[in-house]
């Protein structure tokens, strides 16, 4: 069996949420205390009414959008994770709660513009306003903008054992769906807190080796 790595972007793939960071850079800050953010870190609200709170704060042009966000890099193991993965014939996707605009062009800037991912899309209006829309949202989930789970359970049904790789609270309904998570942040405390099957994993360093862990353990089996 196949193994299908769903991986979060923001602070995981780019260490740094830079998401969070577009919203208060472009708002003054505002984007980071509107109060609906209590609201969805308590589970009250969804993360398409926080989206869309945050982004009424946005004043931006696209260009300056990336001109910022290129300041962030990824962690610089993940694409020779990617690498060592698809030479095994695994699969892997970037399963993310954050922004299309972002997320492709860094993929593209490390040589992995053909890695398949899901993100939120934001239009950038003329008179500088920004405007989320949600393509991959499941209709059946009213907390997630981008549903992990739906793409943890696409994987599951082409017949790929699913690994989970993510960091906070946008990563649950995934962890919950996959066959295995590796878990940082707050993701873990909430795996630990609430009894959920993990692995401790900081860097694609440890993602990395972990896979390879398992890569030995499928084929001590299979001999």
């Amino acid at each position: 069996m196949r193994t299908s790595y769903l991986c979060d972007f923001d602070g995981t793939v780019s260490p740094r949420d830079i998401g969070a960071a577009f919203a208060d850079h472009f708002s003054d800050g505002a984007g980071g205390r509107v109060p609906e953010l209590a609201e969805w870190l308590a589970g009250r609200i969804g993360h398409r009414a926080i989206t869309r709170a945050q982004c009424a704060t946005v004043r931006a042009r696209e260009a300056d959008a990336l001109d910022f966000t290129r300041r962030f890099a990824l962690d610089p193991a993940f694409a020779p994770f990617v690498a060592t993965a698809r030479a095994r014939g695994d699969e892997v996707m970037v399963v993310s709660e954050g922004f299309s605009f972002y997320v492709r062009d860094h993929l593209a800037r490390v040589g992995l513009a053909d890695l398949p991912w899901a993100a939120n899309d934001l239009a950038f209006v003329d008179d500088e306003r920004v405007e989320p829309s949600f393509p991959f949202a499941d209709p059946s989930c009213d907390s997630c903008g981008n549903c992990k789970a739906q793409h943890v359970r696409r994987y599951r049904e082409r017949g790929f054992h699913t690994v989970l790789i993510g960091d906070g609270v946008s990563d649950r309904h995934g962890a919950l769906a996959a066959d295995a998570v590796l878990a940082r942040g707050s993701l873990l405390e909430w795996c630990r807190a609430e009894g959920v099957p993990h692995t401790p994993a900081g860097d694609f360093t440890e993602v990395d080796a972990w896979a390879a862990r398992r890569e030995l353990a499928v084929r001590g089996e299979r001999a």
